[in-house]
């Protein structure tokens, strides 16, 4: 099918796998959420935006919380909070964002990880419950994601989620305050064989 239309349906956004398992953010989220980003800050702040002064508030989560919530509804961005399989200690997020319909049919990923929690295979898990649910459930067949060079542990992530190098983008996101270069990636999902991702 050349092009797809959205999801008829709200898609099930609760995703589980042999370890992690995927959920949106909810507001009883915010203590650990702002004590995970808190204890994270400087592993965190070389490979982000700056945080707003504000960001850490409980004020400014629930303004996050309402706008993903609208946005989810207008179909324009999935985020999830990324679990241990209990449900109980938050590790990461992921989200799917700038959703483009018709002829494009894409989606850009953005992620996360407590720096407690990194470097033990539970991004490239909640990488690999994502796609397919990106692919049968809201109907995207190419998913776009970009790094700074420099970030060695994503560029690895991207690589083992068989996503591909497509080309490099001069200042193409402020990072930390600085514009910065990306590396860009694409991987396909809505061919047979990745599907099955």
């Amino acid at each position: 099918m050349l092009f797809r239309k959205p999801p008829a349906e709200r898609p099930d956004l609760v995703l589980a796998g042999p370890r992690v398992m995927l959920r949106p953010p909810r507001r009883e989220d915010y203590r650990q959420w702002a004590t995970l980003r808190r204890d994270s800050e400087a592993f965190l702040q070389p490979w982000e935006p700056l945080w707003p002064a504000d960001d850490l508030t409980a004020r400014a989560f629930r303004r996050r919380i309402d706008r993903y919530e609208s946005d989810i509804q207008k179909d324009e961005t999935y985020p999830f909070f990324l679990f241990d399989l209990s449900g109980a200690t938050l590790l990461g997020g992921l989200t799917l964002t700038n959703i483009r319909r018709g002829a494009a049919s894409m989606a850009s990923l953005g992620y996360w990880m407590g720096e407690i929690h990194a470097g033990k295979g539970f991004m490239s898990e909640a990488v690999r419950l994502l796609l397919p649910m990106a692919a049968w459930q809201l109907r995207l067949r190419r998913i776009e994601a970009a790094c700074v060079p420099e970030n060695r542990a994503s560029l690895r992530l991207l690589e083992k989620a068989e996503f591909v190098r497509e080309g490099y983008a001069f200042e193409y996101l402020s990072i930390n305050g600085v514009w910065r270069d990306h590396v860009l990636f694409a991987r396909l999902i809505g061919s047979d064989e990745n599907r099955r991702a």
